[in-house]
């Protein structure tokens, strides 16, 4: 040993197999938490596949944006929709799947507006495809018949606007008595004329009361909103095809008062009467 320097000890060095099992403990480490991320990832991934065709085909969240229903549905109102029941539309195709059923008379029914297509109403159906309507004094005839709709509220009732956007009910008139008769299903002359207006037709000057009487068009629906003073719906703007017929709202999921004062109004303003309220 050269003079000055110390002596150096033998360092004990790993054998091969225990530093592979050090690189293999490392290793398999990396992959399970690599495989805990793509299990995961996964699962998101079909979460979002299965809430895209849920929300497309069967059910859909949509909310209550005025009161056009009010006295059914009220401002704040969250619904689930059926959509499956009348044929859902098929993303990107324009096509429909096969209806469970038809539409009935009385339902209330999610739709697409005919004036904006972008734009989703909800609204009573009260014509279907062949019927003829009519109002009177804000009173709904349907084939001749005069309708009980407990559902409805008036908030103006002594008045009857007419405005610009009822001239195009013109067009779909019955203009005589003996053509309402068998559209209407009237059994006589005379009863047709009640409704008609043998001498004076409501539907040349049309009001928020008074029209008609107008047959529905094949393929098309009527509408009316519950509140039937203040309600944007058929009278304004004509037939729904059947086409943009969205679903049928079912149940009341979530509701709260937006116009409320407090702070947070959607947690702290919370209608808890209305949860679970079936959709009639």
């Amino acid at each position: 040993m050269a003079p000055g320097l110390l002596p150096v000890r033998d360092v004990p060095r790993a054998s091969d197999a225990a530093r592979a099992a050090a690189l293999d403990s490392i290793n398999r480490s990396s992959s399970l938490r690599l495989g805990w991320l793509w299990e995961w990832a996964k699962i998101f991934q079909f979460a979002v596949v299965l809430f895209l065709l849920v929300r497309a085909f069967l059910v859909e969240a949509y909310k209550i944006p005025s009161g056009s229903m009010e006295g059914t549905l009220l401002v704040g109102d969250f619904l689930l929709v059926n959509k499956l029941v009348y044929g859902a539309e098929v993303p990107l195709t324009g096509q429909h799947l096969p209806r469970l059923r038809a539409p009935a008379r009385g339902e209330v029914v999610v739709f697409q507006w005919p004036s904006d297509t972008r734009k989703n109403f909800v609204k009573r159906l009260v014509g279907l495809p062949g019927d003829t309507l009519a109002m009177r004094g804000g009173t709904l005839y349907v084939n001749g018949e005069a309708q009980e709709e407990r559902y409805v509220t008036h908030t103006e009732p002594g008045t009857d606007p007419t405005y610009e956007d009822f001239r195009w009910q013109r067009g779909h008139v019955v203009r005589t008595a003996s053509a309402a008769a068998p559209a209407a299903g009237f059994d006589s002359l005379d009863a047709a004329g009640a409704i008609a207006g043998a001498e004076r037709n409501p539907g040349d000057h049309p009001s928020r009361n008074n029209w008609g009487p107008l047959i529905v068009p094949a393929h098309s629906y009527f509408v009316l909103g519950d509140n039937r003073d203040n309600s944007l719906d058929s009278r304004y703007w004509g037939f729904v095809p059947d086409s943009l017929l969205r679903g049928r709202p079912m149940v009341v999921y979530y509701s709260y008062a937006p116009d409320s004062a407090r702070r947070m109004a959607w947690l702290t303003a919370v209608r808890w009467s209305r949860l679970g309220v079936r959709v009639r």
